[in-house]
């Protein structure tokens, strides 16, 4: 059994972090997101992977995951010219398929759930396709499925009026008669091959479409909120105290916190979940819970809290603290001493400010 993870998409709610780097790429608890899939994946039993990636960020996806060495699997790269939906990025991928079954996976979705019960079901039944679902809230923002006795009887996409609040999550098997169904579609009012059409076109002909049920969180991380909340999810699962630089005499550590090798903490209050990259210095500083620092960041003279703050950043001599905040690569965030005094920004297209 292979398995494909979807990771072609632009991320336009993510701008303007996503003008450099692929969303999936995009650091959570230190960490980019698809990590977190791949370790999903492999430990639900399968470890023959293709990332599904789009010309412009290949090279990126292949510098930051490589071969796949690092996760015990093989990871091939399939790309799809065009952004044309879930089921033409299915298709694109039929080479590496070659005939198998496989698991689908969206590369943006973060899952605290086992899979290896849904992929084991999945064989053991013999089914034509499974879809994990959830309820939800308000199901018109997903795919929705209605289910009875167990089994799929309609899947409609982002419904005004939805038939029932299981949404589908972003992971399915399918054995290769799925393609029998993305043959016999038409693109969407996007413009798109959608996959809830193919699986629709599978129920309509006599295919048997299983679901499964979890309750589990489960995050989209198609938006800047999004990825808050799901560094603080990830942040929760941190145990103990992890200090691998150096912390001085002055300095209080509370709570569950990581500090990597090479990090300097000088006279700072650090108050877990938090997580601290490599070659890091946190000097007069406060950072609280649920934030996450990466490699080579400068944080001097300043509070930060509930957010991200990625690599080689630089926050300093700031009044105001920072909360529920995302920084990108080498950002500059400082307090100017220079008369006379005023707010300088230099921002890109779809950032956001907000100034007390």
């Amino acid at each position: 059994m292979k398995a494909i993870v979807l990771c072609a998409g632009k991320g336009t709610r993510l701008r303007p972090l996503t003008h450099t780097t692929a969303k999936h790429l995009i650091p959570v608890a230190n960490r980019p997101v698809i990590f977190y899939t791949l370790e999903t994946i492999r430990k639900a039993g399968i470890s023959d992977v293709a990332l599904v990636v789009s010309p412009s960020n290949r090279d990126e996806f292949e510098r930051v995951v490589g071969n796949g060495s690092e996760f015990g699997m093989k990871i091939s790269y399939v790309v799809q010219e065009e952004p044309k939906g879930l089921a033409h990025a299915v298709w694109v991928a039929k080479d590496f398929l070659d005939g198998d079954d496989f698991l689908m996976y969206l590369g943006d979705n973060l899952i605290m759930e086992d899979l290896k019960a849904f992929v084991e079901d999945f064989k053991d039944e013999g089914v034509d396709a499974s879809i994990l679902l959830t309820p939800v809230e308000d199901p018109r923002r997903f795919g929705v499925a209605v289910v009875e006795n167990g089994r799929v009887v309609k899947v409609v996409e982002k419904p005004k009026d939805p038939p029932s609040n299981l949404a589908i999550i972003g992971v399915y098997m399918f054995k290769p008669s799925i393609f029998e169904g993305i043959k016999n579609i038409k693109p969407s009012w996007r413009g798109e091959l959608e996959i809830t059409d193919a699986i629709e076109y599978l129920i309509e002909n006599g295919y048997r479409v299983k679901s499964h049920i979890v309750y589990g969180w489960w995050k989209d991380t198609g938006k800047p909120e999004d990825l808050l909340e799901a560094n603080r999810k990830i942040l929760e699962t941190l145990k103990g105290m992890s200090i691998r630089g150096n912390v001085d005499e002055k300095s209080t550590i509370q709570g569950s916190v990581d500090i990597g090798e090479g990090s300097v903490v000088v006279n700072s209050v650090i108050r877990g979940p938090v997580v601290i990259g490599k070659n890091s210095v946190i000097k007069d500083s406060y950072i609280g819970p649920y934030t996450s620092i990466g490699d080579g960041v400068n944080v001097d003279s300043c509070e930060v809290e509930n957010s991200i703050v990625m690599e080689e950043s630089v926050v300093m001599n700031l009044s105001e603290r920072i909360d529920s905040s995302i920084l990108g690569k080498k950002s500059r965030v400082v307090k100017s001493s220079e008369k006379p005094r005023s707010v300088k920004l230099i921002i890109g297209d779809l950032s956001s400010v907000e100034i007390p």
